[in-house]
């Protein structure tokens, strides 16, 4: 099968772009320009809210997802017509009450910043160095997008009702946030990580990590790359060794032939919100 990177790419030099179209389900609102003073910088912020929220006096929990340009709307991805499809996930999964109503929140990410931002280590990456802003990044999150969020929007606190999904560097900020803090994230979804970046270094620092009472989802497509689902399994593998059980509190799931990219990730959003928010 070709790549859909591939097939964009032809298109595009044969003067054929690909006519982007919004593909949003439910009820969504994005605020553009939010300000981080944390960061310097501004960025979009999205908010899904579940079926029946405005009829509502309930509180409920949030789930917050990295590059959330990618998360709702095919029109803002990066590959045009590509997204996570976690609105319809959510949606569906709400309506058969298999998951109680959840919000999620799609932080986009800053562009250029994207891997300073979401690599806690600095490396080398092509002629220059990129990484070690994940701290700052957290803090941004935790004192900044969080207190909005629960000013504006019914949701409940704790890190039972708070969860936290990322791909690729998107994986790796959610592994370190979600084991740095606990206490904040309870449900942890680490999407197709770059576990090989700076030396997979990750590897180490999860080895060194106290487990506490997170429930982490891990995944990798068989076809992203070479040594990727390799590095999965050691990460998956180092998890264990600090105490995460399949099948109790750690999913890994392995996507045969799958590749890197939003339309592979579509097709596994709803099974890991099932996991992380089941219950």
């Amino acid at each position: 099968m070709l790549s859909p990177l591939f097939i964009h790419a032809v298109l595009s030099a044969q003067g054929k772009p690909v006519e982007r179209t919004h593909s949003i389900t439910g009820q969504i609102v994005r605020i553009a320009d939010f300000e981080s003073k944390t960061l310097g910088n501004k960025r979009g912020i999205w908010i899904y809210t579940p079926p029946g929220y405005a009829e509502s006096k309930e509180s409920y929990p949030v789930l917050y997802m990295h590059d959330g340009q990618n998360v709702f709307d095919g029109y803002t991805s990066y590959i045009p017509n590509q997204e996570w499809r976690a609105d319809e996930a959510a949606e569906a999964l709400i309506k058969a009450k298999m998951i109680k109503p959840i919000i999620i929140v799609g932080i986009e990410n800053a562009g250029a910043e994207r891997a300073n931002e979401y690599l806690p280590t600095k490396a080398k990456m092509g002629d220059n160095e990129a990484g070690g802003n994940a701290d700052q990044y957290g803090k941004f999150i935790s004192d900044e997008v969080m207190p909005w969020v629960a000013s504006h929007y019914r949701v409940k606190a704790g890190a039972k009702n708070t969860g936290l999904i990322g791909s690729s560097f998107g994986g790796i900020i959610t592994l370190y946030l979600g084991l740095k803090e606990p206490q904040r994230y309870g449900r942890i979804g680490v999407v197709s990580p770059s576990v090989w970046w700076d030396g997979k270094s990750i590897l180490g620092w999860v080895r060194k990590q106290k487990k506490q009472g997170s429930r982490v989802w891990v995944d990798m497509g068989t076809s992203e790359g070479f040594r990727s689902v390799e590095d999965s399994r050691a990460l998956v593998v180092a998890l264990e060794g600090i105490g995460f059980s399949q099948g109790k509190d750690l999913s890994y799931y392995e996507d045969g032939y799958a590749e890197h990219n939003e339309l592979a990730w579509s097709r596994r959003i709803g099974l890991m919100m099932y996991w992380l928010f089941k219950d």
